[in-house]
């Protein structure tokens, strides 16, 4: 058999000797994608190099600023990181301030993951021209022509909906706090898609100003109405819809049921226990590294952006229950 040499490798993948040398030699001048397909060849040809696509490195690009999601995102960042091990890759987090922080990371990775919303939504415009693969772990705009693994907001909140509305509840709150949060709002378009199927059902959208707070929202909206069921956008919200309630002589779930959104680790010792929506952010995490590394591998495969979305799960505890008699 003869001896597989550098030119083998470049007749073979169409290149020159000198990029298929740079990219063997681990040295700038050739992109990510190129590096890898010349790899993947001199392996398949038995050429022994000592660079191997073992040795690129997939960063996580994270908003510093998304300190809601803190407890998700490091799910994310777990999964992520144990699936690229797994994959060969090495992996980098990178907690960024301002946008322009990822032009610099971009240049020294095989492939960047971008995990929130606010700066990370922005950074995307920054890394698409580079040519370097990418996909978001989070929220897109409308038909952005971007890879990304997403969670099911829309769909958790309609199942959450139609779980309280099979048990009698046909007057609920949907505690929101901050509008500004798209997530959020996806969630009241579930629960809104599973209220419709009811027609003497109501839904109050309950928000309240920077300078307000729940309690004050909720002592208004108690004027008027006498919902049985709380839907917390959060977890988090959960905690101050509980204290309401119980100092109000509220009980729960008798008088009143209250169910969240994300299954905090810091909702777990509220009793009774509440009914949530369980979020899969390490499968998320690993179904974006699997959706990168094919972008990697095999960047001409497919032309159009793919969407993993990966579902969530209703978590039923002892919050919820029967709607009462009134």
């Amino acid at each position: 058999m003869s001896k597989v040499t550098l030119r083998v490798i470049a007749e073979e993948t169409g290149l020159s000797k000198y990029a298929v040398s740079r990219a063997l030699s681990g040295k700038s001048g050739v992109s990510d994608a190129t590096r890898v397909r010349v790899i993947e060849t001199a392996e398949r040809l038995g050429y022994k190099s000592g660079t191997s696509a073992r040795q690129l490195q997939i960063a996580a690009v994270f908003d510093a600023s998304d300190v809601i999601n803190s407890e998700l995102n490091m799910l994310k960042q777990a999964g992520a990181q144990a699936e690229a091990e797994r994959l060969g890759y090495s992996f980098k987090v990178h907690w960024i301030n301002a946008p322009e922080e990822v032009d610099a990371i971009a240049r020294n990775c095989a492939g960047l993951l971008l995990v929130g919303s606010g700066r990370a939504v922005i950074a995307v415009r920054r890394i698409r021209p580079t040519g370097v693969p990418l996909v978001r772990i989070g929220r897109l705009h409308p038909m952005e022509r971007v890879d990304a693994a997403v969670g099911s907001d829309r769909e958790c909140a309609t199942a959450m909906g139609g779980h309280l509305l099979e048990h009698g509840h046909r007057e609920i709150v949907y505690v929101h706090g901050d509008k500004s949060l798209s997530g959020r709002a996806e969630r009241l378009n579930g629960l809104r898609e599973a209220m419709a199927a009811y027609p003497d059902s109501i839904l109050h959208d309950l928000t309240w100003p920077k300078e307000g707070n729940f309690s004050e929202a909720a002592d208004r909206l108690l004027e008027t109405a006498r919902p049985t069921a709380w839907f917390c956008a959060h977890d988090r919200l959960a905690l101050s819809v509980f204290s309401y309630l119980l100092a109000h002589g509220i009980r729960i779930p008798r008088d009143a049921s209250v169910v969240g959104y994300g299954d905090s680790a810091v909702v777990r010792e509220l009793r009774p226990r509440l009914t949530t929506i369980h979020l899969y952010g390490a499968e998320q995490g690993a179904a974006a590294v699997n959706l990168l590394d094919r972008r990697i591998r095999q960047p001409q495969e497919c032309p159009f952006p793919i969407r993993m979305t990966v579902p969530g799960s209703l978590v039923i505890r002892d919050s919820s229950g029967p709607a009462p008699v009134l």
